[in-house]
């Protein structure tokens, strides 16, 4: 037999269903919570009072008086028309202060939404505005942070069409402490003129745009880039900008929208590029990483008038704690000019340094010990075999790259869960040859072989079926995200495929130069890495790349030119090809030896260090004093090649060179 609710239980349900019938319910009953209060505690006043009227009825006058004024219902005693006419008076200003309240109270909670929403306008002048949000977000705010602790004040306003708070407390868990420098978020998306216009991009000191991860986020790119340019009165973009796109099919269209202020990156290409030259010199994104970020030494333009009339290779042994490594002529810098190259008046160097006012001249020609300057080696022109593991949208950039600079005869296998006829089909525009011997095309280097090899990296079969101790260099790419499958899935199959690497290079007993790709900087301690390995954050290197950029807009040529295909480029060469090992010198001889090679010399790397972080050997711009015993596995920093003599932008696209006079 069901159990009739008891009558707690029907008491509550009565209360809850007079609660349902709307506003009118919830004033009556605080009317009668409030009465059944206020009336018999007034009463208990006035009986125990000692000035209390005698009569009976002066007793309710007295008790109405006093229950008036506290619930502010006039308490007027007399006729009871006069009665009625004070209570409505006292209902009116009850309604009226009420309802003011109530607006004041909307209007205050609205404001507040609306500033966690992230909807008002910024009154600020020469701060930073980033647009978008990717993982290199955190990068660009941390090297932007970094800039600005010597500042005074600084301001960082990100715009992105995400939830403020989510954003703050992002950047707040991954970026940390930003002392000096304030970020403000913003919500909304960038491609609206009206919600761009929130953060003053008129009176920011520069503007970086971030390429989203979605797919079609170069065409996002291309949107904000023009809702930039609606927000400017005269049609063009009044202040400089600095943004990124993955396919270079976007690159005219959103260097047209970036307008002559603009530098617009090709993310795929620059990472592409830095993986192929790794492959041959890993370590190499070390030396990118210590030269992008605002913690380590940095290029500077330095004017000292009395080098005028020297030559630039008796500047490269000027200065003491500094590295020179061109010059700016016109406005325009110049990478690794000739040795013989006259310095004129108007002349600035461009040197790398701690900082814009610490190099100082010195004349370090006396270091220079002739007798461990090595003679020159006969170049290493046999043919390289290259082992990619993994595909993904980079992949074809890389194989182009490395084959750029390939000698003849040189090999890349590539072992991929992809069908052999998409691997070699991508490399009709690499210059290569296909696996059979046919001539592919035409390409930009020399004559190689691909070599397409279908299997699962991750599987130690595959792996095992290889012979890895043929292969010069490994390079282990990540393969693309499918529908479904979390974003970080990529690492962890690179961070699989590098375990099973390790495994084999110990049962072989022969360290292979390997260099990663991944796209998680927090993973890069995960990765069981041999003596020889390099890493590099395909993220993390563009977005130090686009920070930089934004706080010294002048070196846009620079970065163009040593990310560039062709040209000037660093390079880690072995010391032996500059100072005869087993001797101690100054570092002096090793920039001496690297200028008559035509080379400006930059640092080195230790090889008794190469596995000890947080610098794993590497010194960028030593004192040309510091003298130190050479070996044989040490490397040596060098910009190298014929430096380009200045590129004139205009908007990010290519004109003819300015040749510098002299």
């Amino acid at each position: 037999m069901e159990q009739r609710p008891g009558a707690g239980a029907r008491a509550r349900y009565w209360f809850d269903t007079t609660l349902a019938r709307g506003t009118s319910a919830l004033v009556g009953w605080l009317v009668l919570v409030c009465l059944a209060v206020v009336v018999p505690t007034s009463a208990a006043l006035v009986w125990t009072s000692g000035h209390a009227p005698a009569t009976f009825s002066g007793k309710v006058a007295a008790i109405w008086h006093l229950t008036g004024e506290t619930m502010r219902l006039g308490g007027t005693t007399g006729s009871p028309a006069r009665v009625a006419l004070s209570v409505l008076l006292a209902l009116v200003a009850l309604v009226y202060v009420s309802t003011l309240v109530g607006l004041i109270t909307t209007g205050l909670t609205e404001r507040l939404i609306a500033l966690r929403r992230g909807r008002s306008k910024l009154l600020e002048r020469g701060h930073v505005v980033v647009l978008g949000w990717s993982e290199q977000v955190f990068t660009v705010v941390s090297e932007l942070v970094a800039a600005g602790a010597n500042q005074r004040r600084s301001a960082v306003a990100i715009l992105a069409d995400r939830d403020k708070t989510a954003m703050e407390e992002s950047l707040q868990s991954k970026v940390g402490p930003t002392g000096r420098t304030r970020l403000i978020c913003r919500s909304g998306p960038s491609a609206d003129p009206a919600v761009l216009a929130l953060t003053s991009p008129a009176t920011a000191d520069s503007v970086i745009v971030l390429p989203p991860d979605a797919s079609r986020g170069d065409a996002d790119v291309v949107k904000a880039l023009l809702a930039l340019r609606a927000t400017a009165r005269g049609g063009d973009v009044p202040v400089p900008v600095v943004a990124a796109v993955r396919d270079s099919g976007y690159l005219l269209a959103a260097r047209l929208a970036a307008g002559s202020r603009g530098v617009v990156l090709e993310s795929d290409t620059v990472t592409a590029r830095l993986i192929a030259q790794a492959a041959r010199r890993p370590g190499l994104s070390l030396v990118h990483r210590d030269l992008l970020d605002f913690a380590g030494d940095e290029f500077y333009p330095a004017a000292h008038p009395s080098l005028a009339g020297r030559e630039f290779g008796e500047a490269l042994l000027s200065y003491g704690n500094a590295s020179a490594v061109g010059l700016i002529r016109g406005g325009v810098p110049w990478l690794n000019p000739p040795a013989r190259t006259v310095l004129e008046p108007d002349d600035q160097l461009l040197v790398i340094a701690a900082d814009d006012d610490t190099a100082e001249l010195a004349d370090c020609a006396p270091l220079v010990d002739e007798r461990c300057v090595a003679s020159p080696r006969p170049a290493d022109t046999r043919p390289e075999r290259l082992l990619v593991l993994g595909w993904n949208r980079r992949a074809p950039l890389v194989l182009r790259e490395w084959g750029r600079n390939a000698p003849p005869g040189s090999v890349a296998d590539v072992v991929a869960d992809e069908d052999e006829a998409t691997v070699l089909a991508a490399y009709d525009a690499g210059g290569g040859l296909h696996g059979n011997g046919d001539d592919s095309g035409d390409g930009d280097g020399s004559d190689w072989t691909c070599v397409a090899l279908r299997g699962d990296t991750t599987r130690p079969e595959t792996l095992a079926g290889l012979d890895l101790a043929s292969y010069d260099s490994v390079i282990v790419l990540g393969q693309e995200p499918r529908a479904g499958e979390p974003p970080e899935e990529p690492d962890t199959r690179t961070l699989v495929t590098l375990l099973v690497l390790r495994h084999l290079e110990r049962r072989t007993g022969r360290a292979l130069p390997v260099v990663t790709e991944l796209t998680d900087d927090g993973n890069r301690p995960l990765a069981p890495l041999g003596p020889g390995a390099d890493v590099i954050i395909s993220g993390k290197l563009i977005g130090l790349l686009m920070a930089q950029i934004s706080q010294n807009h002048h070196l846009a040529d620079v970065f163009d030119e040593l990310f560039s295909a062709g040209g000037t480029q660093i390079h880690l060469r072995s010391a032996a090809d500059y100072v005869v090992t087993g001797h101690e010198t100054a570092f002096a001889t090793v920039v001496a030896a690297a200028r008559d090679r035509g080379e400006c010399a930059i640092g080195y790397r230790s090889h008794a260090e190469a596995r000890r972080a947080p610098g794993y050997g590497l010194r960028l711009n030593p004192p040309k004093a510091d003298r130190r015993r050479w070996s044989d596995g040490d490397e040596v920093v060098v910009i190298a090649g014929e430096g380009r003599r200045g590129a004139v932008r205009s908007g990010g696209l290519p004109l003819p060179r300015r040749t510098p006079r002299g």
